[in-house]
């Protein structure tokens, strides 16, 4: 039986005690990180800002199994948050729905969460009425063309059903009942609500598609609420795609048997510790960045080579080539190589062990 067939549904229940301890450790570690993320500067809690809503939404589509071109989700979220990143890559309507969804969510946290506003956030996901090849109902709830609801994995003529949501004709009125409770002052600490949220919304699963990426933007949105700041340091969706399996598996006992969460909330409060300890690693890149530019502000350097130390400084996937140079670039070859060069004489670049066409090239360790 789904709890949602339960006759208390939604009328979720946990265990405050087991759960006040990871609480009270998890707001300890929240409170040291964006204390010390105050304390950097404006420049470089942009920078950190900017780092963190590019992985939040790079990593939300994978865990749906899409792939975003990093480049234009981080030029997107730039370009709308008026941050100068030296070069801005042209991007898909895909990109900028995705973008689009996710900022609206946590920059605009303290606006009410309307059956509106979800439809809007959902015909940004699906700019083209498509989901892959399959036609999807875009910015409205799902009908009962496609009932049962279900939510299956393994190859055709061999699948299992994990899940499968109320019938269509329920959403209307299930989602009235998220929507009030949702808009109501909590009653116990706000990142609780958070994660009943998260739950709550995929069960309903009112969307034929995009369920998890709006459950996870309204989970941040709820998070958002807790630190009363539209900036983001650090990324729930990432800590979830590491932890993608167990994720599934959570998720998918909370939503048999009774309506005692309590495992739900465990995990979810573990995995968004994660992910605040992961963003320490984060802040480090960022002081990184800061302190390399600090110790070179006296070079002259030309917009081609600022641009790619920036993407070096960022986190380059992959091996630095001159032929990936001149394509990101969008010089010759030759312009290219040039500039290679004269960062290698500079001491800035250094070549990499390996010759040929697959030389490649990293910054200098200092």
């Amino acid at each position: 039986m789904y709890i949602w067939q339960l006759p208390s549904w939604p009328e979720f229940r946990w265990d405050r005690d087991r759960l006040s301890e990871p609480l009270a450790d998890l707001r300890h570690r929240q409170g040291l990180l964006l204390g010390r993320m105050q304390a950097l500067g404006f420049k470089l809690r942009e920078e950190a800002t900017l780092q963190t809503l590019t992985e939040d939404v790079l990593k939300s589509s994978e865990i749906e199994g899409e792939r975003l071109d990093p480049d234009q989700v981080r030029s997107s979220i730039a370009r709308r948050l008026g941050i100068d990143i030296g070069g801005l890559t042209p991007t898909d309507r895909t990109v900028e729905g995705v973008v689009e969804m996710m900022l609206d969510a946590t920059r605009h946290y303290e606006r009410p969460l309307t059956q509106e506003r979800l439809f809007d956030w959902h015909a940004a996901l699906f700019p083209t009425g498509r989901s892959g090849m399959a036609r999807v109902r875009v910015g409205a709830w799902r009908d009962d063309s496609k009932e049962p609801m279900q939510v299956i994995s393994s190859p055709y003529g061999r699948e299992r059903v994990h899940y499968e949501a109320p019938p269509a004709r329920r959403v209307p009125k299930e989602m009235n009942r998220f929507l009030a409770w949702f808009g109501e002052l909590p009653a116990s600490d706000p990142i609780l609500k958070a994660a009943v949220a998260h739950l709550w919304f995929v069960t309903i699963h009112p969307f034929e598609d995009g369920n998890g990426r709006i459950a996870r933007a309204i989970a941040d949105m709820a998070l958002a609420r807790t630190e009363r700041s539209p900036q983001r340091f650090y990324s729930m969706s990432s800590q979830i795609r590491r932890e993608r399996n167990t994720y599934y598996e959570t998720l998918e006992q909370a939503q048999r048997g009774s309506l005692d969460i309590t495992a739900w909330m465990a995990w979810f409060l573990a995995c968004l510790g994660r992910a605040i300890d992961g963003a320490q690693g984060q802040l480090a890149n960022v002081l990184r960045k800061a302190q390399f530019w600090d110790s070179h502000r006296s070079l002259v350097l030309n917009e081609r080579q600022t641009l790619m130390l920036n993407r070096l400084l960022d986190g380059f996937e992959g091996k630095l080539t001159s032929s990936k140079w001149a394509k990101l670039a969008k010089c010759s070859q030759d312009t290219a190589a040039r500039d290679i060069q004269d960062l290698m004489n500079r001491g800035i670049l250094r070549q990499n062990p390996g010759g040929g066409r697959s030389t490649s090239y990293a910054l200098v360790d200092r």
